[in-house]
């Protein structure tokens, strides 16, 4: 029975009952975030620094875990088994890592360099580049980069109208791409923030409630283990069908975490640098749970679908779609539905808000600064042109969607190296070395894009994921031309000092530092 047929029978009216109240509730978010954003550009694209600690966990938490976390990793453990669950153990320790060591030095360095809202201008700030290279070229990385990512969310929305109702793919496409552009539009950072929230505890609650009725119906843990066992042994196995290298390549995923500008956006929002501890316990719980739930759906599937072959998905990434349509109410199955374009959307939205800060506040205020038009220019126009620079991105990626192409999906499979391999070493650099300078970031940064991308085009990228080589090479870069172009800069070490001492306080930025403190990093 496919997926659509299975809902058809199971009251598709029921369905779109769930689907309508889920878009309805997000644009409802949406309008609250707009009724609370300040008119100025720090409020509308990174909430003033004002994100409590289990609103920036679920944030980031969802604009992470894209459809991959509800279809494709269910889907590659229900085909071969808990070998394929080494990419998420690696995001789990990359993710925490990113919490532990980025969090907090990010989240005080951005506000002591300058009270930088985006990540060009704050290696622009923390570097002192005066040429204004490095903030332009990682603008135009990112603008560019997340415009086919956010065009590569647009389709899989698409086409998860087409599988499940047997909605026209471009209707689907468009009713996503509307609603998820409307609430970020007149939401902004704040707006994209709290529905990630609605959708990060929909999404982990549709992923625990799947196999555990799943289970129940099976009759226990043991039948289905026993269920899986009687598929194939090696299933219940996590080193069966693969290698070292295999284990090394899956788990480097967890690299990319940071240099990833939509998550790593979130830790500069925080309120302070010591609540990134209580965020980063709330954010791994999460995924941790997230990843029961993706393990338990899968190896359901293997025990539920041995016994009801008739029922199983002609399709592997359905399996969770199945699953839920079989095993709930058709409204609830509609809600779990509604998960997986929450995982979906709460990416998208977090994408468009770091392609407008970078369209606004990266290149459009420096070419504005340049023709002396930016002083005669309000907070209240640099808002309104941030919405536009939403508005505009959101109908580029609708057009580049309209006729979904390999070429789109095959740069997204590259972005996530691609950006970490660019941006990540630079961060870490920028954040625990004090010697980085303009020329190193920047060399690190192309490298890093450069070696990603042609490692994964070669064969070599069956043996290694593009991302290990990537990182390596742009770590090398960065700290060899560094090395030879550093040049001592005391106001630089005062900013890496102030930032150093302010990273674990839980105290604003402006109320620990004193005069006599920054009169060095202010000379």
């Amino acid at each position: 029975m496919s997926l659509a047929s299975s809902l058809e029978t199971g009251g598709t009216t029921f369905q779109y009952a769930a689907i309508i109240l889920y878009f309805a509730a997000m644009l409802g978010i949406g309008y609250y975030a707009y009724r609370k954003t300040k008119n100025d550009l720090d409020g509308y694209m990174l909430a003033d620094r004002g994100l409590k600690p289990w609103i920036a966990a679920l944030s980031a938490g969802a604009s992470d875990m894209s459809g991959w976390l509800l279809m494709g990793l269910p889907g590659a453990m229900y085909v071969s088994g808990l070998s394929q669950s080494w990419i998420m153990i690696g995001l789990l320790i990359g993710a925490w890592a990113n919490w532990r060591l980025t969090a907090p030095r990010l989240r005080a360095y951005t506000e002591v360099a300058g009270d930088s809202i985006t990540i060009p201008s704050f290696f622009e700030t923390r570097l002192r580049d005066n040429t204004r290279v490095l903030r332009i070229t990682c603008g135009v990385i990112i603008l560019v980069f997340f415009t086919f990512y956010v065009s590569s969310g647009m389709v899989a929305s698409g086409k998860f109208f087409d599988s499940a109702f047997g909605v026209d793919y471009k209707l689907g496409m468009l009713i996503v791409a509307c609603v998820t552009m409307l609430y970020t539009l007149f939401g902004g950072f704040l707006g994209a923030s709290l529905t990630d929230v609605a959708q990060g505890i929909l999404v982990v609650v549709a992923l625990l409630a799947v196999p555990i009725i799943g289970i129940i119906n099976l009759g226990g843990i043991g039948e289905t283990i026993d269920g899986v066992r009687s598929v194939n042994p090696d299933d219940l196995s996590f080193f069966a069908g693969t290698s070292f290298v295999g284990i090394v390549s899956a788990a480097a995923w967890g690299l990319g975490y940071f240099g990833q500008p939509h998550i790593i956006v979130r830790f500069m929002a925080l309120r302070t640098p010591g609540e990134a501890g209580t965020a980063r316990r709330i954010g791994i719980a999460w995924m941790f749970a997230c990843a029961l739930g993706a393990v338990g759906t899968a190896l359901v599937g293997i025990a539920y679908f041995a016994k009801h072959k008739a029922d199983a998905p002609a399709d592997s990434e359905t399996v969770f779609l199945s699953l839920s349509s079989i095993l709930f109410h058709p409204f609830i199955a509609g809600l779990v539905l509604a998960a997986v374009l929450a995982a979906i959307m709460s990416t998208i939205s977090s994408q468009l808000v770091v392609c407008s800060s970078a369209l606004i506040e990266d290149l459009y205020k420096l070419v504005a600064e340049k023709t002396g038009r930016g002083k005669d220019l309000s907070d209240i126009t640099y808002v309104r042109l941030g919405r536009l620079g939403v508005l505009a991105i959101a109908v580029i990626a609708a057009l580049l969607a309209i006729s979904p192409s390999n070429s789109i999906l095959d740069l997204v499979a590259f972005a996530w190296a691609g950006f970490g391999s660019a941006f990540g070493p630079a961060i870490v650099l920028s954040l625990y070395w004090r010697k980085l300078t303009t020329w190193g970031a920047l060399a690190g940064i192309v490298t890093g894009a450069v070696v990603a991308y042609a490692w994964g085009q070669s064969w070599l990228s069956a043996d290694m994921y593009e991302i290990v080589p990537g990182v390596a090479a742009s770590f090398v870069a960065a700290i060899v031309v560094s090395l030879v172009t550093y040049k001592p800069n005391p106001q630089i070490d005062a900013e890496f000092d102030a930032a150093k001492a302010l990273a674990k306080s839980r105290t604003p930025f402006q109320e620990v530092q004193s005069d006599s403190d920054m009169e060095g990093v202010n000379a």
